[in-house]
């Protein structure tokens, strides 16, 4: 009778848990996008002006206008003129780079970056996420043209391995980085390929 009741809980948990997540992350950006547009907006407008969820607009206003801005060649040269600086900054340099690449890496222009692989390692096969293939971009104790730079993610947290692997053992892998990080990091517990079942339907 426990047992079942136990199990009965953790499904619920795994079912309800990452709703909420969801739900709260969503909530978080609001709240924070209100507290501080709103705050800046009342500063600036009558207070008759005002009313709640216009910060919430205006944070949503100001980033569109932003991601239009940055299609601009200038805008993006002082952009990088400002990149420049911060990479110069001790400490900030190292925390805002490794929160840009991290960016970058799930950055839809990015074509060939985060392609998805199978490496085989001592005979096992492991999904992984090619990161860097020129070897002109790598430092030079890892430029090698017959290697490529992968991401091993490693389930159930945030983190993984870089490792330099011949390009002999990296063979292409059927499944978008969505889906082959959701697949790595639940450990393929689901066994689902949601693009697969998606082109099934549509077929």
């Amino acid at each position: 009778m426990f047992k079942s009741i136990g199990t009965t809980l953790i499904t619920g948990i795994i079912t309800v848990l990452p709703i909420v997540l969801t739900i709260y992350l969503l909530y978080w950006l609001v709240v924070s996008s209100e507290q501080v547009m709103g705050a800046a907006l009342r500063w600036a407008l009558p207070e008759v002006f005002y009313f709640p969820g216009l910060g919430t607009i205006a944070g949503l206003v100001l980033v569109f206008i932003v991601g239009l801005l940055m299609k601009a060649v200038l805008i993006r040269q002082l952009f990088a003129f400002g990149e420049e600086i911060l990479y110069h900054l001790p400490i900030i340099k190292t925390v805002y780079r490794a929160i840009r690449d991290l960016f970058e890496f799930f950055s839809p222009k990015q074509e060939n970056f985060g392609r998805v692989v199978i490496v085989n390692f001592n005979n096992m096969e492991i999904i992984g996420f090619v990161t860097q293939e020129d070897p002109q971009r790598l430092p030079e104790s890892f430029r090698n043209k017959d290697s490529v730079l992968v991401y091993i993610p490693m389930s159930y947290m945030i983190g993984g391995f870089t490792l330099l692997i011949p390009r002999s053992d990296v063979r292409p892998c059927q499944m978008n980085m969505e889906a082959a990080m959701r697949f790595a990091l639940t450990a393929g517990i689901t066994g689902k390929n949601e693009d697969t079942k998606s082109r099934k339907k549509s077929v």
